[in-house]
């Protein structure tokens, strides 16, 4: 009895309480913006990736601030930082848009779903795989990318053995002359601190990759040829490991042009250090490759291609 007159009482108060509109709906693109905007600091550099000018962008926020009643950015006059309320909303944002993406791939794109195994050299993995996987993980949710981070040389193994879909390697002249294809070609130069003075050391200390890599076959066969007297002061095939060793400048190294950050400088015969190869980055493909590992493939192309468009 006290349970029924309870009931009663509740639906008399619902029934008598001031009606209360619906929630307002997110919409997904403004919510695209707003991850956008998060992930670059900046409304101009958000806005080209969404296609929409600045000023539609800002539209946008507003429109999303005034729904949420909340303040999303804090902003000034070089950049734009989220709010406490700016972060909560963007964990929701991203499991939003990943929902949203994946449902939309079950029923557009049914034939893009499964595993591809991709293989990539240390530097690759740390530098460039990175923003490219997460760019196709957005376009292509329902395809689950496994990377092997591996040498060169074992990686041609591992496809050749058909443990891998895809690979990327680095490749100077030799042993990989008419295989793959060329997606990238870059100068290889000595790496030293800004203002650092291992480069006058005697023996010079070189950071160099593991047995097998090319970049250590070359920069040791130059010292060699040019008989500048050197010691190995750091082995690694973590890139982050010679990065370090460099920066510090407790050694300098053969790296990628582009791999040089602020806080490293280009060495050279000004400085008595001998001329490096080019070497190039190649995709390797199994003959025998599914649709989701061509859509891998062609998501990796498009990535070295906005790159090299970049860089120009």
């Amino acid at each position: 009895m006290i349970w029924c007159l309870s009931s009663i009482n509740l639906m008399e108060s619902l029934m008598n309480a001031p009606f209360r509109p619906p929630l307002p709906l997110l919409d997904n693109d403004v919510l695209r913006t707003f991850v956008a905007i998060a992930e670059t600091g900046n409304f101009s550099t958000a806005a080209e990736a969404v296609l929409r000018t600045p000023s539609a962008v800002s539209m946008q926020i507003k429109k999303l601030e005034d729904q949420l009643k909340t303040t999303l950015f804090l902003r000034d006059a070089r950049s734009v930082t989220l709010t406490q309320h700016g972060e909560m909303l963007l964990s929701y944002a991203r499991r939003m848009l990943a929902l949203s993406n994946e449902a939309v791939s079950r029923f557009v794109m049914p034939e893009l779903a499964g595993v591809v195994r991709l293989g990539a050299p240390d530097d690759i993995a740390e530098r460039l795989l990175p923003k490219v996987l997460k760019s196709f993980g957005e376009s292509f949710p329902g395809i689950m990318v496994d990377v092997t981070v591996d040498q060169s040389l074992l990686l041609k193994k591992r496809l050749d053995e058909q443990r891998l879909d895809l690979a990327l390697i680095n490749c100077a002249t030799r042993p990989f002359v008419t295989v793959g294809e060329i997606i990238h070609s870059e100068k290889l130069v000595w790496a030293g601190a800004k203002c650092g003075t291992a480069h006058l050391r005697d023996p010079l200390p070189i950071s160099v990759w593991e047995d097998g890599c090319v970049w250590r076959q070359d920069a040791i066969s130059q010292l060699e040829k040019h008989k500048r007297p050197y010691r190995i002061a750091y082995a690694s095939a973590h890139t982050m490991a010679q990065r370090a060793a460099v920066v510090s400048d407790l050694a300098i190294a053969p790296f990628p042009r582009s791999y040089l950050t602020d806080d490293m400088q280009v060495l050279g015969p000004k400085e008595g250090l001998p001329e490096l190869i080019s070497f190039d980055i190649r995709l390797l493909t199994s003959p025998q490759l599914s649709i989701p590992g061509k859509a891998v493939a062609e998501s990796i192309r498009e990535a070295f291609g906005s790159m090299i468009a970049a860089a120009a």
